[in-house]
């Protein structure tokens, strides 16, 4: 066993030496114009300059993230093909969807930490409650009444409000769509009544007036959104729902590709005009090595799966 890992690791050297010697994908597996997409773009931008190679973007949406994930994990380990991973298809899916066709754990490999993003509790301009104490109090007056929309079932936008539900004792209707995009115009027009939106696709409704951000959800508040109190400063102690995207690779890919992917997709991160464009939307730059961003998804896979099971969380 000792000779085969050697020989593999002498194998893959020459390899990785002339990597990157052809364009890179990156695939996101949502829809363009949500964070995860406008990440992906910061990012594939200014990854040509120390990659020496273009990194073409390419939307590959459905499923909640599940398709796209699939077409990386099940791809060739050669770092040609990086996803855009994020918290629903690196540590929710694969506790909340029975047939799945990929494993997270075992299949994909992460890379690097791009950001962590705040989602934000925004209701229609006109909503009655002006806080999260007053809308708790109009939940639990009638159980089922209020409806919150998602970006679909996994997303990080239904988990957060799942999560909100466990916590305040609350029953509040979940009502997924097909990307945000699609939720909007029926949460502007008091269709469904709120909805835990990441922050980069909220914060141009609220600045526009078009919705009002009742909370975050970080335990501290977004220099984007400064006036905004936190869930946990509004009275739900410990509540923490953080959104995140990083990249990561179908598992086998040699270690020195994923260490040369790291090194520079660092570099790109900590280019202070990146780093800005990226605080703008909302979100925290994170970078780090591979292992760093692994433990982060394991224990952020744990959560969300206790989650899942104890509250007996299912998709419609």
């Amino acid at each position: 066993m000792r000779f085969l890992v050697l020989l593999l690791a002498l194998f893959a050297f020459p390899v990785a030496a002339q990597y990157p010697a052809k364009p890179l994908r990156l695939i996101v597996p949502f829809a363009p114009g949500g964070s995860t997409d406008i990440f992906a773009r910061l990012l594939a931008e200014r990854a040509q300059g120390p990659l020496g190679q273009p990194v073409v973007v390419e939307n590959r949406s459905g499923a909640a993230g599940n398709l796209g994930a699939n077409e990386v994990a099940k791809g060739t380990p050669d770092g040609y093909t990086l996803l855009m991973a994020t918290t629903g298809v690196m540590a929710i899916n694969n506790s909340l969807y029975k047939n799945m066709t990929y494993d997270a754990a075992k299949d994909l490999e992460p890379v690097l930490f791009v950001a962590s993003i705040t989602n934000v509790l925004i209701v229609p301009p006109d909503f009655p409650a002006k806080n999260v104490n007053e809308l708790i109090a109009m939940a639990k007056k009638e159980p089922g009444k209020l409806a919150f929309a998602s970006s679909g079932a996994g997303a990080s936008t239904h988990m957060s409000a799942e999560l909100f539900k466990a916590m305040t004792g609350t029953d509040i209707l979940h009502v997924p769509y097909k990307g945000s995009g699609q939720a909007m115009p029926d949460l502007m027009s008091g269709r469904v009544q709120m909805m835990f939106e990441n922050a980069p696709g909220a914060v141009s409704h609220i600045k526009a007036g078009k919705l009002r951000a009742l909370a975050q959800t970080g335990l501290k508040r977004s220099p984007a959104m400064p006036d905004v109190p936190t869930i946990d400063e509004s009275g739900v102690k410990g509540y923490e729902s953080l959104s995140w995207s990083g990249i990561a690779v179908a598992a086998g890919t040699p270690k020195p590709i994923i260490e040369r992917l790291n090194k520079d997709l660092n570099a790109v991160l900590a280019a202070p005009e990146m780093r800005q464009k990226i605080e703008e939307q909302g979100a925290e730059v994170i970078g780090g090595s591979p292992e760093a961003f692994r433990k982060h998804v394991d224990a952020e896979r744990e959560k969300w799966s206790r989650l899942i099971r104890t509250n007996n969380i299912v998709v419609n």
